[in-house]
């Protein structure tokens, strides 16, 4: 991973919530807080909780007497979150690195992430601070991307851009959000983190857009993918963004279009 993956900054965060929430990360978000309410608990903490779509639906889903404290380290995406929630009282907004929490040890029944162990330079340390912070018998419950080729419009830019840039591709999409994937090493990593009882399933959804443009704008501006297209100067943003879409257009038709996302759900003890 590079500085520039978590660059969640400047139209971003916006551009991020109204496309790639419902694109993707939607019916992810509310698995996570079906699964969460079955474990009946008082306090949950969310790391990389990015513009609150998981934070929205643990606040449907669960219980008004239970505590939700949202965090993540960009405060542009935190600040999009708040949007969302300005009347719900039992949710606290938090800037914090996943690396080095600023809670007590065993301060959470539960801690939740979607799609943000990716993101971490440290995958053990940020799940040995998860696992501080729960309380006895407290769960991780979290989940990941599969591999590209099982998500089929991240895998049509990210094809397209390597076509557009054939000198110096941008690699953001397989070295980050789909670059951990396997199985084995989420359960390593788990383990020396010193959690047990880990349960890894895949999970299938369909993707859904009015048109093929919309998955070209969300995965090439709304992402720090945008940063990598950007920094090589030409062709353009719009130019490269056009690209995908008509990439996307053959692939999947001038109309609304469908593709498959899959993700890996993980709870660990």
């Amino acid at each position: 991973m590079t500085a520039s993956d978590k660059a969640f900054t400047g139209s971003i965060p916006q551009m991020y919530d109204e496309l790639l929430v419902p694109l993707i990360f939607t019916p992810y978000a509310q698995d996570l807080a079906r699964r969460i309410k079955t474990l009946r608990p008082r306090d949950v903490l969310e790391t990389a909780a990015g513009t609150g779509v998981v934070t929205r639906a643990l606040d449907a889903e669960l219980p008004p007497e239970v505590r939700i404290t949202a965090t993540d380290l960009n405060e542009p995406m935190l600040a999009q979150a708040k949007t969302h929630l300005t009347d719900a009282r039992r949710v606290a907004f938090q800037q914090a690195d996943a690396l080095a929490l600023p809670f007590a040890d065993a301060s959470f029944d539960v801690v939740a992430c979607q799609f943000g162990v990716m993101f971490l330079p440290d995958r053990v340390k940020g799940y040995a601070e998860a696992r501080r912070v729960l309380r006895p018998g407290g769960r991780f419950v979290f989940n990941v991307w599969d591999r590209i080729e099982d998500n089929e419009f991240a895998h049509v830019v990210h094809e397209t851009l390597q076509r557009v840039f054939p000198d110096n591709p941008p690699q953001f999409f397989t070295r980050t959000p789909h670059g951990y994937f396997d199985p084995l090493k989420i359960r390593a990593d788990l383990s020396d983190a010193g959690f047990s009882d880990i349960v890894i399933e895949p999970l299938p959804h369909r993707s859904r857009a009015p048109s093929a443009r919309e998955p070209a704008v969300a995965y090439c501006q709304g992402t720090p993918m945008r940063g990598e297209i950007e920094a090589r100067g030409a062709p353009d943003l719009t130019t490269v963004t056009e690209a995908a879409a008509n990439a996307l257009r053959q692939r999947f038709g001038s109309g609304p279009v469908v593709g498959q996302i899959q993700a890996l759900v993980i709870s660990a003890r």
